[in-house]
């Protein structure tokens, strides 16, 4: 059976459209580097979503799964990662009340918004129960690659066009009050999402 991209689509924009890590991590990132910093967390973002996918192809995914001891250690790391990563946004979006000339950008960075994303025991249950669903009887690496291909896809163009409307408005409005702001509550939300991972 081949790839259903049909059944895929409906069951990726969900996904790839709501407010997450990614997109805080984007919405943050594009604000304190602009189109680069946009782009260095769009990238490490896309790097995260090919590594599940090459995980999932080959099997290691499941076997993380099945091993409570594996995967409640990856939840855990995970969480404390998202936690770090929330509190120095909120830092950031603090320090951010000084002039422009006195403040250190926090950018996000490839490898941070790559391990945001590996380690987000969510989307390994995406990509280990609903993707797998989509890739075909066989599966196959260049399945699950080709599904991450759309995923990243629809993401990009999601999140390039919502953080220009947002580097647009910056124009308008005070830039470091923007900035200041969006760390802040970005920060706030990565928090609650980590704190979230762990009571459920």
């Amino acid at each position: 059976m081949a790839i259903n991209f049909f059944g895929f689509m409906p069951a990726l924009l969900p996904v790839a459209l709501s407010p997450g890590a990614s997109f805080t991590l984007v919405m943050s990132g594009a604000l304190a580097g602009g189109r680069s910093g946009l782009f260095r967390t769009l990238a490490g973002t896309a790097l995260g979503i090919y590594t599940h996918a090459l995980l999932i192809g080959l099997g290691i995914t499941a076997v993380i799964v099945s091993s409570p001891a594996i995967f409640g250690a990856l939840k855990i790391a995970g969480t404390v990662y998202l936690l770090w990563l929330g509190l120095m946004l909120v830092v950031s979006g603090i320090k951010s009340k000084r002039t422009e000339l006195t403040i250190k950008i926090t950018s996000i960075t490839i490898k941070q918004a790559w391990l945001a994303n590996v380690l987000n025991p969510k989307a390994i249950m995406f990509y280990l129960t609903v993707v797998s669903q989509f890739a075909g009887i066989d599966g196959g690496i260049s399945n699950y690659l080709t599904l991450a291909s759309v995923h990243v896809g629809v993401m990009s163009i999601w999140l390039i066009a919502i953080s220009h409307a947002l580097i647009f408005s910056a124009k308008k409005t005070n830039p470091l009050l923007l900035k200041k702001y969006v760390n802040i509550a970005g920060g706030l939300l990565l928090i609650i999402f980590s704190l979230h991972s762990i009571i459920r």
